[in-house]
């Protein structure tokens, strides 16, 4: 009896890497890896009866037929006859998340005048998506104490939250997390001055 494929356990709960397909010219099963939407690599297990094979590269295929002994067979799939041949699953992705980028005047949680129009923008991009939500992640510069960074980073966050909630963005879709002065946009020296790290990277999914 075919043992069904399964997801490799390094990869995120979330991500969409195979897509299961149903081999047409014999019964059985076939997978073909999807790439990343983002480009980053990913990895999938492909179990039969007798062995199994790890399909590692965009739109490598497995093939597993009923009966059949050993391990699945391994072979590269053509990218655009998949996707023609599956558009409708295609078609049902969702869209890629969108990412802004917000800036604080230095030691404060008041956004820079431009940063109200990216605002804007990011709130119309979250309402045009069916049941989206907006992750927001606040950022500081490597001036102050990591301690007071990390508060501020917070605050910082909480007030793009805020900002979206005034806009009737539902609060119960918007997630918020501080990041002190990790992740720096700019990599500088202790107790550099650098609005380009004074942020607030706000993504819409």
């Amino acid at each position: 009896m075919q043992t069904p494929p399964r997801r490799s356990p390094l990869l995120p709960a979330t991500a969409l890497v195979a897509l299961l397909l149903a081999a047409c010219s014999s019964p059985g099963t076939r997978v073909v890896l999807l790439p990343q939407a983002d480009g980053t690599p990913s990895a999938v297990v492909v179990r039969a009866k007798d062995g199994e094979e790890v399909l590692s590269k965009p739109y490598q295929r497995a093939t597993a037929a009923v009966g059949a002994s050993g391990a699945p067979v391994v072979d590269q799939a053509d990218a655009a006859k998949v996707q023609a041949e599956n558009k409708p699953l295609f078609d049902m992705r969702p869209p890629l998340p969108q990412r802004y980028t917000v800036f604080f005047e230095v030691g404060t949680t008041t956004l820079t005048a431009a940063s109200q129009q990216i605002m804007t923008e990011a709130l119309a991009a979250a309402l045009a998506r069916s049941g989206g939500d907006i992750v927001v992640t606040g950022h500081t510069d490597t001036k102050g104490a990591g301690e007071q960074n990390d508060q501020l980073s917070r605050r910082r966050a909480q007030e793009v939250v805020q900002l979206f909630v005034e806009r009737q963005f539902p609060a119960n879709r918007i997630e918020a997390v501080g990041r002190g002065e990790r992740d720096l946009a700019v990599p500088t020296a202790d107790e550099v001055d650098e609005p380009r790290n004074r942020r607030v990277t706000i993504e819409v999914r």
